[in-house]
């Protein structure tokens, strides 16, 4: 069975554009040209992943990406702007967002990033274990859970590929740049601060005190490590 994209944008244009070549490259796909038919669709259809537009009628990109993350919904998203400003990219990326495009943007490039997520998010755990702990914390990797003195903590996707990614390496020192690699897997243009906004999230959610956190440590200089607390 063909995997399903949905293609939002207002422009007809590049809804056309982006339909053919995610079809082209053996996707199934649906469009919405607001964002209110967007989240009717997001919520009532199956789809692999979304392909959302920034400036919309109705709601705005941003608004539907948060809509769906808060109710939930963890499709990944490859959100699409035609503005080039900083801080759009991390509040998308921080909004839940799996990666993030400005236009004009080439249609190899999209379904190289369409083609990018899917892998990630496809990526099989059958090799690791059912479960790892970590101090009150159990994570579960193959539902992509995690439970603090088994109560269910609600995340993101890319927050939890973050906090597993971190386990898997607990006592490691991880630089901002191989975080980057490893869980969104390319650089952003060296922009590191996308790392520091998920792990400011992650220790809001996990630790006691953000302010002297347990878990999370800040390396001066290098970067960050997971421990077990003492």
């Amino acid at each position: 069975m063909k995997k399903r994209v949905l293609i939002i944008d207002d422009e007809p244009s590049i809804i056309t554009l982006l339909t053919f070549n995610v079809e082209q490259a053996g996707f199934a796909t649906d469009v919405a040209y607001d964002g209110i038919t967007a989240i009717q669709k997001a919520k009532s259809g199956h789809y692999d992943l979304i392909i959302l537009d920034l400036m919309l009628p109705e709601m705005d990109g941003m608004d539907v990406c948060r809509y769906l993350r808060n109710n939930q919904i963890d499709t990944p998203i490859l959100m699409l702007t035609a503005r080039d400003e900083e801080t759009d990219k991390i509040l998308g990326l921080e909004l839940g967002a799996d990666d993030y495009l400005t236009k004009p943007f080439s249609t190899k490039e999209v379904i190289a990033r369409v083609k990018a997520i899917l892998r990630r998010t496809e990526k099989s755990w059958s090799e690791s274990t059912k479960f790892m702990v970590v101090g009150n914390l159990t994570i579960y990797p193959d539902r992509y859970e995690v439970k603090r003195n088994e109560r269910p903590l609600a995340f993101t996707r890319k927050e939890f590929e973050l906090l597993y990614y971190l386990a898997s390496h607990k006592g490691e020192v991880l630089s901002r740049e191989k975080l980057l690699r490893a869980v969104w897997n390319y650089d952003f243009a060296g922009d590191t601060r996308i790392v520091d906004v998920h792990i400011s999230r992650l220790r809001e959610k996990i630790e006691p005190d953000t302010k002297k956190p347990m878990y999370i440590k800040t390396i001066r200089g290098l970067g960050y490590k997971l421990e077990e607390p003492t």
